[in-house]
């Protein structure tokens, strides 16, 4: 029986490659994790209460992100009225810093 260990070399590779991709970096979410626990910022949970007690409506996204070297959640939300919300909080103390609405008619006329 003839071995193709060339090809057997290159699958085995392949099924190895999204495992050794991701080790040794630091996800997001690993990181959020660890300064909540450190705490260092708040839990997204409670930045969401104060959400959705300002903004009722659906959660389309969120994230921790670093801007200007200060942790800020970003809240993109679905408004019961329909209107798209970006709201940015400050991580550590809940403070909301800014927020923005989409204009939906005018991004459905973008081509």
């Amino acid at each position: 029986m003839k071995t193709h260990w060339p090809a057997l070399f290159l699958v085995s590779l392949l099924a190895a490659a999204p495992a050794l991709a991701g080790e040794g970096r630091d996800h997001d979410h690993d990181r959020a994790r660890r300064s909540v626990l450190a705490g260092e910022i708040l839990p997204l949970s409670r930045i969401l209460e104060q959400v959705d007690r300002d903004f009722p409506g659906e959660l389309i996204e969120a994230e921790l992100e670093s801007h200007h070297g200060r942790q800020v959640y970003e809240i993109k939300r679905l408004t019961k009225d329909g209107r798209v919300l970006k709201l940015r909080y400050d991580a550590v103390d809940g403070t909301r810093l800014k927020h923005g609405e989409r204009d939906r008619d005018r991004e459905a006329e973008r081509p």
